[in-house]
């Protein structure tokens, strides 16, 4: 059996902070007599002194001070885990975990997060980032409850619920220095073949990791993410295929030279997606909240090619 109780630790802290039994008392309803037994009772059961008793005033003794300290966390977690309660109960979960596409920033949803904290201040946000296959096997297994810009279309199979959310259109670019950039025609196999292309791990761990606009038997540098991908090549350590908006800046300022190449790659739609069947109320806000328009090019926004 415990020793310490929370109602103990509570008029530890309301003694602590009012200086004496009776301001305690006055602050939590309980007559003065009731707050001193409680104190006493925990100090023989635990066999220490929690205050030093100076007349009408008290003072916590050093292993009063670190019980307090430690039983504050305490107290905080059990106010947090009631509130936790009462949204499950009212249909709100007490977790909601968000994946956005490697390529956004997550601050982008700085605005959402801030809307959704002040009517679920209760419900723990968990952000996190995949891409290409990774997402959508991140939201099969469970491990996150909505994809936020997931790219390609899903999994056969179905078991979700996926809304197109825009499309993205891909660049193909290389720095000047390049070789390629000094080819004066579209750019086929042959050409690609002879040099590197940078690409971007899919974060799947299980199913099938997917590819764009890589041929077969390429040589390729392989990086965890776009920012990686478009810092590489404007380096000139490689090739490839660029969001537009990630490319803008670099394309009108010649860090980056647009080329065309025989075979187009398709342009990328982007999904909103969530598990069939669900249905708490904080995934609902985030839903609504994200099907608004101009959520996409709120996301874009915060690209590296889209900034001053």
């Amino acid at each position: 059996m415990l020793k310490i109780s929370l109602e103990a630790l509570q008029i530890l802290d309301a003694i602590d902070r009012r200086g004496s039994f009776a301001g305690a008392g006055a602050e939590l309803f309980r007559v003065p007599s009731t707050i001193s037994y409680t104190v006493a009772k925990l100090e023989q059961d635990l066999g220490v002194l929690v205050f030093e008793r100076l007349g009408p005033k008290v003072k916590l003794t050093t292993a009063g001070e670190e019980l307090l300290k430690e039983g504050r966390y305490l107290l905080k977690a059990a106010e947090n885990l009631e509130h936790r309660v009462r949204k499950v109960a009212s249909g709100w979960e007490s977790e909601l975990s968000i994946s956005m596409e490697l390529m956004f920033e997550p601050i982008a949803l700085q605005d959402d997060i801030e809307a959704f904290y002040q009517i679920a201040d209760r419900t723990r946000l968990r952000i996190s980032q995949d891409t290409l296959a990774g997402s959508w096997e991140a939201l099969l297994d469970r491990r996150v409850d909505l994809l936020i810009g997931a790219a390609g279309i899903g999994p056969s199979g179905g078991g979700y619920t996926a809304i197109a959310m825009g499309i993205l259109q891909f660049v193909f670019a290389v720095a000047p220095s390049h070789p390629l950039a000094a080819i004066d025609k579209p750019l086929g196999k042959a050409e690609l073949l002879e040099h590197r292309a940078i690409a971007v791990a899919d974060s799947a761990r299980k199913v099938p990791a997917r590819t764009v606009g890589l041929l077969f038997g390429q040589n390729t540098l392989t990086v965890p993410n776009m920012h990686n991908k478009y810092l590489f090549q404007l380096a000139g350590l490689g090739f490839g295929h660029l969001p537009e908006p990630y490319a803008r800046r670099a394309l009108a300022s010649g860090q980056l030279i647009e080329k065309q190449t025989v075979e187009q790659i398709p342009h990328e739609t982007l999904y909103l997606a969530w598990r069939n069947g669900e249905d708490g109320a904080a995934l609902a806000w985030w839903i609504e909240r994200m099907k608004r328009p101009g959520t996409l090019q709120r996301l874009f926004a915060l690209m590296p090619g889209m900034q001053p």
